[in-house]
């Protein structure tokens, strides 16, 4: 009875203290100012961030991916509202420091030990089993074709691929979306709120991390796996995407002087451009 009610892929602790920070979040956008008000995201250049490189499940994978765009580009404005930098910094190094002293040792002896070939296939299971997400976001956001193309891609990959191992519906030029919860509350005229960090967890936002929460419920193996075999699949994708990434976390390391600010920008300017797009 109790493994039934588990539904969270996060860890219990790291779930409740984003709800936690979340509500604190959005009670701070009631009194904010009007550049942080339900309905004013933050604006980007579509160069800079079209430079990332999608959305990781951990927090390392989300450090790729925001310092890729900071690279790449500077940004045309200002886009981060951090009235919790402090807070965020702490838990930014927090982070980091157990993604160079856990995730990195583990992720480097699991790219040794597992093939390209089985990395990518586990990533592909992963997508396919993350479609209910995608395909009822594709729904509340009004893009049907999107959402068609979901249900074709869990049908073709589910059965042709192999239970999702093999990504058959791309070969055949059905790509994957990228919808979630936190672009739909944007697609309906929420705004970002404030800039959130917090351990264990990816770079996120207020609205973001509603949309985490969300998004948790809808993940479909949480309603029918046990909560450890739950967490043990999560942290297995965690450090699949970690083990993809070692070079190009490396490089940034080496070519970033503020990591955190450059997180915190690449990561807006990617949430901004998902939902224009």
């Amino acid at each position: 009875m109790g493994q039934k009610n588990e539904r969270s892929s996060a860890s219990p602790a790291a779930f409740v203290t984003l709800l936690v920070a979340v509500g604190l979040g959005v009670a701070s956008c009631a009194s904010a100012p009007v550049s942080i008000e339900f309905g004013a995201g933050p604006t980007a250049s579509a160069a800079g961030a079209g430079a990332a490189a999608g959305v990781g499940s951990s927090a390392a994978s989300d450090v790729t991916n925001g310092a890729q765009v900071a690279l790449a580009v500077e940004p045309d404005e200002p886009l981060e509202y951090d009235p919790w930098e402090p807070f965020n910094e702490r838990m930014f190094a927090f982070n980091h420091g157990l993604d160079r002293h856990v995730m990195k040792p583990v992720a480097t002896g699991w790219d040794k030990v597992v093939p390209e070939r089985a990395q990518r296939a586990l990533k592909n299971a992963f997508q396919n089993a993350s479609m209910p997400k995608r395909f009822v976001n594709s729904l509340f956001q009004l893009k049907f074709v999107g959402a068609a193309r979901e249900m074709g891609r869990l049908v073709i990959n589910s059965t042709v691929g192999l239970a999702g191992f093999f990504d058959v519906a791309k070969a055949a030029g059905l790509e994957p979306s990228d919808e979630d919860t936190g672009q739909t509350l944007a697609a309906y005229g929420v705004g970002p709120g404030p800039y959130l960090v917090l351990p264990f967890l990816p770079p996120t936002t207020v609205r973001d991390g509603i949309g985490f929460a969300i998004d948790s419920v809808l993940d479909p193996i949480s309603y029918v796996a046990p909560f450890a075999a739950n967490l043990g699949m999560t942290g297995g994708e965690t450090i699949n995407k970690r083990a993809e990434n070692l070079e190009t976390f490396e490089d940034v390391e080496e070519s970033v002087l503020d990591l955190y600010s450059a997180v915190r920008n690449g990561y807006l300017q990617r949430r901004q451009k998902a939902i224009q797009e």
